[in-house]
């Protein structure tokens, strides 16, 4: 072989390696380290439209509310194709639920990992995980798709509940092992995203029958520990259920597992699912969706539905955490918590009342009405807050403890999911379509 030519052939194949070998810009639901920060140098815009600032606009396939993660030119995020049942089967599923919900009741669903190019906007890989006769019901505010999925160095992990949990090599496509052993009844379906740490995946599995953490291997997908939550918990079935998604969290120089179930916050041993302490959240404290938040030794988070209440636990107390402060006035119970500096921001699911806090004592800074209706979670990226409401807009606020808005943008579609940033653009995925946004208005 010609030198010139092997020596152009080696420099690519490095190249290509260390593609391969940097980190994911956005590995997992609300983005490196999951609090809802970009990249420092991330700066996307704050102005924008459906005809303006869009550099591609791409169709997904099917229904779901994952958010997309973000692997150099990878754009990864899961969709179900849905199957209507017929009118005779509805009935009969109808009448053997126990809550009284708006359903969506299917003969079949079939989950699948859809891969996107950063770059293009083209569908890269659009493969079927599984395919489940007479699913669980899901709420007409769920989706069969709605867990994120967590990438890392040449694979992709999905993660849908009940329903298994399946990885990817990434290059190819080609699916390295699934899991459907884990089985719980979500009630609403599956909402609990997992995350990654060292060779172990793990996520939530708090239904209303049963209620525990787990962890797989992620070389096998083999079960490694499972852990039963040990809080008491209400007589009603109903009230055990969360979707959560948990969190590590580093506390003397240690890793631990930080996770909200229903009633009660855990910390576990990561590497084994040992549980080192839990708190009470001291009311009722159910299907728990969003995030929590970390800072200064302290977790927030809110305790769910039917009375949301905003609670800072402080992890690093001794001889276990303890609460700080509460507070409950428009807690959301979706969309998750933003911590910025010393202020922590959330916006409600209804209404869209944004409150700002003061992070260390809970006193309120602003609350002003945005309107709409949200189940995105908000982020911080470019030294600003993006808002997306379930309509398809997303409002540009300054941080601050006065409320300030910048900018108000509006998409085709709802905004269930929430968007991913990297460098100069915000991916956005509404009900409809994936929309790479990048603008010279920053």
């Amino acid at each position: 072989m010609n030198p010139h030519l092997k020596l152009k052939c080696l420099i690519a194949l490095l190249g290509t390696v260390a593609a391969w070998a940097a980190t994911p810009e956005w590995p997992e639901w609300r983005g490196p380290g999951g609090q809802g920060h970009a990249a420092r140098t991330a700066h996307p815009p704050i102005q924008w439209s459906e005809t303006e600032g869009v550099l591609w606009k791409t169709a997904i396939p099917g229904r779901g509310w994952s958010s997309p993660v973000i692997d150099g030119k990878q754009i990864w995020l899961s969709t179900a194709h849905e199957t209507a049942a017929k009118p005779e089967d509805a009935k009969r599923r109808l009448a053997a639920n126990t809550a009284d919900q708006p359903l969506v009741l299917l003969e079949k669903v079939d989950l699948h990992a859809v891969c996107v190019d950063r770059n293009s906007g083209k569908i890269l890989k659009d493969v079927r995980l599984f395919s489940v006769q007479e699913p669980q019901w899901v709420h007409e505010l769920n989706s069969y798709a709605s867990p994120t999925p967590v990438v890392e160095e040449g694979r992709a992990y999905f993660h849908f509940g009940t329903f298994g949990t399946a990885c990817l090599d990434s290059r190819s496509g080609k699916i390295l092992w699934t899991n459907t052993s884990l089985r719980i009844m979500h009630e609403n379906g599956p909402g609990s995203s997992p995350i990654l740490w060292k060779n172990l995946l793990i996520f939530h599995l708090d239904g209303s029958d049963s209620q525990s953490v787990a962890a797989l291997d992620t070389a096998t997908g083999r079960l490694v520990w499972r852990a039963p939550r040990s809080g008491e918990l209400a007589d009603n079935p109903q009230l055990k259920k969360s979707y959560a998604t948990p969190a590590i969290v580093k506390l003397g120089g240690v890793d631990q597992l930080v996770s909200q179930g229903a009633d009660w916050l855990y910390g576990y041993e990561p590497s084994t699912g040992r549980e080192l302490w839990k708190v009470r959240y001291g009311q009722l404290g159910f299907s728990l969706s969003s995030r929590a938040v970390f800072g200064g030794g302290t977790v927030y988070l809110s305790t769910g539905f039917m009375k949301p209440e905003i609670q800072a636990i402080q992890l690093d107390a001794q001889p276990q955490p303890v609460h700080r402060w509460k507070y409950s006035k428009g807690a959301p119970t979706m969309p998750s918590l933003l911590l910025v500096g010393e202020e922590l921001y959330f916006v409600s699911d209804s209404g869209g009342f944004f409150t700002c806090l003061d992070a260390r004592t809970g006193a309120e800074q602003f609350r002003e009405r945005l309107g709409g209706n949200h189940n995105a979670s908000p982020l911080y990226a470019g030294g600003r807050i993006y808002l997306p409401s379930r309509e398809g807009s997303v409002m540009v606020v300054e941080p601050g403890r006065q409320f300030h808005p910048i900018a108000t943008n509006t998409l085709a579609g709802k905004i269930m999911a929430t968007p991913a940033v990297v460098g100069n653009s915000i991916f956005i995925r509404t009900d409809r379509s994936l929309y790479r946004i990048e603008s010279a208005t920053r």
